[in-house]
């Protein structure tokens, strides 16, 4: 009997799991398995309302490969002990698992490999999570592009990848089931969530993406700037953790703008967005020295003032600039922020205030339900200017230029400043004239 493992990791979903539906494909019996690693649990930048939002994504898993037949594993612990244990109490002979593109997931996966082999197990990786990988869109020498739209212009040329069906799981006499933990509580692990969490799981990423697609998407372009119209797609937590893959989305796309031509603006948008997410990804994983520096060297050595109480008032979102303050509230207290005011807060930590974008960074890692290595590192050194864009550090946007360009009835602003208007508002903490003058010349002396 040819039993296999299947490696739960970022893929939590049973429709559209390449390596899953590979898994069921070639073998006889297929052990699901997830592993609560500790060196991921316990970093510095973990969210714990993502890791919330996670468990609960388990918890919809866990009944749905129950409905199929299956049975998933959890374990807690060293990753490499726990494969080591699980591979042998399943007398598997083949794993399965789908490619992560993060410094410390390349890494720990080829160690994986190496043990998995050493025990005379086969090993099977396949792209899931993009639509298309870091080493295939690639210019003409065979180098990698660090500037977005020649990238975008080649990945629209490429074919895309099929959508693969949902999974069924076989039970066949002798195969033997690895013991489980129960599903813990985010509490469990060691974390207080005070943030409300949307519907987690793979039908809730699905019916989100129904509901996006009949309607919002439609007028993407023309309302996805307006936070007010809360009308972008909200499948940033499911496209992270994998209960919706990026290829369903895609998919999505295409067939609203076969049916509704007038829409392909909007849904040609709605591409570019997925375009930048594997953009991101190809970056983290050809320049890994983004995960911890500025793309460009040379910004390396910016004298950033990062003063601590500037930045503890950005945290607070009482800075004085009101579309800054929505948005920091925004996050604070839900674990989501509108993509606009995400670059209008980052550019105003590091041109507004001078902060590293690096301190901005790991507070997004540390909110966010979609917080995400290779897209926030983008965003953050793109809003920046140290990041991959052609010529970006002069671009310095006006938070109340901003604010009344994409709020301008103070809708949004109300909704999570309701004292904007009042003597109870602070005074702006910085002079916005003032201090992109500072970033200029800040800027001049190291370009």
């Amino acid at each position: 009997m040819k039993v296999a493992v299947h490696w739960f990791r970022c893929d939590l979903r049973l429709s559209d799991n390449t390596a899953l539906h590979a898994a069921v494909t070639a073998s006889d019996a297929v052990v699901p398995v997830f592993i609560f690693d500790p060196k991921i649990l316990t970093a510095p930048d973990v969210s714990p309302g993502q890791v919330a939002f996670m468990i609960e994504c388990l918890r919809s898993l866990e009944k749905n490969i129950a409905t199929a037949g299956g049975r998933l594993i959890f374990r807690h612990g060293p990753v490499l002990e726990e494969m080591r244990t699980v591979l042998r109490e399943a007398g598997a002979k083949v794993l399965y698992y789908n490619r992560d593109y993060e410094p410390y997931a390349r890494a720990r996966d080829i160690a994986v490999e190496k043990l998995a082999r050493s025990l005379g197990v086969e090993v099977h990786s396949y792209k899931d999570n993009v639509i298309h990988e870091p080493h295939e869109v690639l210019k003409a020498d065979g180098s990698p592009y660090g500037v977005f739209t020649p990238y975008s212009r080649v990945w629209r040329s490429m074919a895309k990848p099929a959508v693969a069906p949902a999974v069924k799981f076989s039970h066949p006499t002798g195969l033997k089931w690895p013991p489980s933990l129960p599903l813990p509580s985010a509490r469990e692990l060691g974390f207080s969530v005070d943030v409300t969490l949307p519907p987690a799981g793979e039908r809730a990423a699905r019916d989100r993406l129904g509901e996006f697609a009949s309607v919002d998407l439609l007028q993407y372009a023309k309302n996805r700037d307006f936070p007010a119209r809360d009308a972008t797609s909200r499948l940033s937590p499911h496209l992270r953790l994998g209960t919706l893959s990026p290829r369903t989305v895609f998919k999505a796309a295409e067939k609203a703008g076969l049916h509704h031509p007038d829409a392909l603006a909007s849904t040609d948008s709605l591409v570019s967005e997925l375009i930048w997410r594997d953009f991101y990804r190809q970056i983290l994983w050809h320049f890994p020295h983004v995960a911890g520096a500025c793309f460009r060297p040379q910004y390396d050595a910016l004298a950033w003032e990062n003063d601590e109480r500037l930045f503890a008032a950005w945290c607070a979102g009482r800075t004085g600039y009101p579309l800054v303050d929505a948005g920091m509230r925004q996050l604070n207290t839900t674990g989501w922020m509108h993509n606009r005011v995400r670059m209008v807060v980052a550019m105003f930590l590091t041109k507004d205030l001078l902060i590293s974008w690096q301190w901005g960074e790991r507070y997004f890692m540390q909110k966010l339900l979609d917080a995400d290595l290779a897209s926030n590192n983008g965003g953050w050194q793109w809003s920046a200017g140290t990041g991959t864009d052609a010529q970006p550090w002069f671009r310095i946007f006006n938070p109340s230029s901003q604010a009344q360009k994409f709020d301008p009835e103070g809708l949004y602003i109300h909704r999570y400043v309701p004292e904007a208007d009042t003597l109870a508002y602070p005074a702006p903490i910085v002079d916005h004239s003032r201090q992109r003058l500072k970033t200029l010349a800040l800027f001049r002396n190291r370009t």
